[in-house]
């Protein structure tokens, strides 16, 4: 699939759907306790290695990065429609959020202490996942986690509508936790731990936590290190 032309098609979709897509995710943490948790124990995470930036890759309107900021967290978000960063900055005008994409992230070498990637890496094609994940660990500290969530299951299915009803052109992926977990390690990543919500649903989440690992005991990528499964 040509890079330019999935992403140019999800940046579309989004800018088309943002703010219906605001009003409906609004209130979704308030009613996800376990999400909670999970973004609860990462902050815990990031504060334990001393804090410092924490980049949201994928904040769509922001109000992840925004619960992370109530975490006493430096959050800031990235995402790749301009009219869900102009929704963001309009919902939370005290934080920063800017345009760009995970696929050649605009950060510098390891300069965050945290990154999060919550439902955003689900329209990223398999082949192009590896090199994502290669700029996760580019621009993550030593030490510093990693936080993913995504939808679990084995298919791909193109979404033509959402979110108000407008027209969208997005493919929708569900991964194994196992699969995403070895892309992690093969771009040099620890996985900690990961968690299925709603296993018994139709579409189950996953959350996988991952680390960069400390300077002085970096694997090799490729290295497989052992898992901890919540």
């Amino acid at each position: 699939m040509n890079a330019d032309g999935w992403l140019a098609d999800t940046r579309t979709s989004y800018d088309t759907v943002a703010v219906s897509y605001a009003d409906y995710i609004r209130d979704a943490l308030a009613g996800a306790p376990y999400l909670r948790a999970a973004l609860a124990l990462f902050a815990d995470l990031v504060h334990a290695t001393g804090g410092g930036p924490v980049a949201d890759v994928g904040c769509g309107p922001g109000h992840i990065t925004a619960h992370l900021d109530e975490l006493s967290l430096d959050a800031f978000g990235i995402d790749l429609s301009p009219a869900m960063i102009d929704v963001a900055r309009r919902d939370h005008p005290g934080l920063r959020f800017e345009v760009g994409s995970m696929t050649d992230l605009d950060l510098a070498d390891e300069s965050v202490a945290g990154l999060l990637a919550f439902w955003s890496l689900i329209h990223i094609p398999d082949d192009a996942v590896p090199a994502v994940f290669g700029h996760f660990r580019r621009v993550l500290r030593p030490g510093g986690p990693l936080l993913l969530g995504f939808h679990v299951g084995t298919e791909s299915r193109l979404k033509t509508q959402g979110y108000g009803g407008h027209p969208m052109k997005v493919h929708v992926r569900r991964r194994q936790p196992d699969q995403v977990a070895a892309w992690l390690r093969d771009a040099g990543f620890t996985v900690e731990a990961h968690m299925l919500t709603d296993p018994d649903e139709s579409t189950p989440g996953a959350l996988l936590f991952a680390r960069r690992p400390p300077r002085s005991s970096e694997p090799q990528a490729g290295r497989h290190t052992v898992r901890t499964q919540l």
